[in-house]
């Protein structure tokens, strides 16, 4: 089955928060890259890199619940070989995340004693929160403040333009609005964007998306998809992409008059089921091979 149709997703306000972004940037001691753990290269936007350039940051592989724990392994070992200081976090249920400011401050270790040398140790460490749309990055902040500062919504574009927020311990946390970048150069990026929900369902064919994500699902978690689905023994092996949707379908009882499937309702089950991690923990990508 072919790679879906190119997908390009940038929406004007996405444009807006860049420059914003790097207005901001110097307000603030350190970044945190929020990514899906799931996807931890592809969700990646290749253009905070330049807009932050040698500004301290740390990464959070987030949705950790929801990942192979294996697959994270191998990603938090291949982030530390460059050098990258990076957790494995889950900010819906705050997995992961007392290590996270123990990890800001050795990040930020130097700078803050050159603060204490100049009789400024009580200055606010300051952080800007950036990454995708729907990588929890105000799961994060309304973890972190204790309370539900922004609206938290698992749609991507909820967050918009800038917002601060103080913690206790004298942190104080600016929340950018999501953003994806202009051109996704490898087709594969943007359909595993479009499969964990950070482009927009409404500019997708969501029944030819689901068959992607069963066939690689099929291909790498048979037992998983089996399991969730209550497929028979090798019931599945051999099928196509429309196949396993018809399948699906069928283990739902999701039909229509003449005992037809309502692919598209199963198509919406099957992304849902996923993007909620119901379906198990799942990783769609491995870190590059030494």
């Amino acid at each position: 089955m072919a790679p879906l149709p190119s997908i390009q997703w940038f929406p004007g306000h996405m444009t807006k928060t860049r420059r914003l972004m790097e207005k901001s940037l110097r307000l603030v001691d350190l970044v945190v890259e929020l990514t899906d753990a799931r996807i931890p290269a592809s969700s990646r936007n290749p253009e905070i890199d330049r807009l932050v350039g040698n500004k301290p940051r740390v990464l959070l592989l987030n949705k950790c619940d929801s990942a192979d724990e294996s697959a994270t392994s191998k990603w938090l070992a291949c982030y530390a070989k460059q050098g990258i200081p990076a957790i494995a976090t889950d900010c819906r249920s705050g997995k992961g995340l007392k290590a996270f400011l123990p990890l800001v401050r050795q990040t930020l270790s130097e700078q803050l004693a050159r603060r204490a040398a100049r009789g400024m140790a009580g200055q606010p460490i300051r952080m800007m929160i950036v990454g995708i749309p729907n990588v929890g990055k105000s799961s994060l902040i309304n973890r972190l403040a204790g309370s539900r500062r922004t609206k938290v919504e698992d749609r991507p574009g909820v967050t918009r333009g800038r917002q601060w927020v103080s913690l206790e311990g004298g942190i104080e946390l600016l929340d950018m609005a999501g953003i994806l970048w202009p051109k996704f150069e490898d087709p594969l990026v943007g359909e595993r964007l479009a499969f964990t929900g950070a482009v927009k369902d409404d500019v997708l064919d969501i029944e030819l998306l689901a068959m992607r994500l069963l066939l690689l699902l099929q291909e790498e978690y048979p037992d998983l998809l089996a399991r969730r689905y209550k497929f028979r023994e090798g019931e599945a092996d051999g099928l196509d992409a429309y196949a396993l949707l018809e399948l699906v379908g069928r283990r739902r009882g999701m039909l229509v008059s003449g005992g037809e499937v309502n692919t598209e309702r199963a198509a919406i089950t099957v992304l849902d089921e996923f993007r909620s991690g119901k379906m198990g923990r799942l990783t769609l990508e491995l870190p590059p091979r030494s």
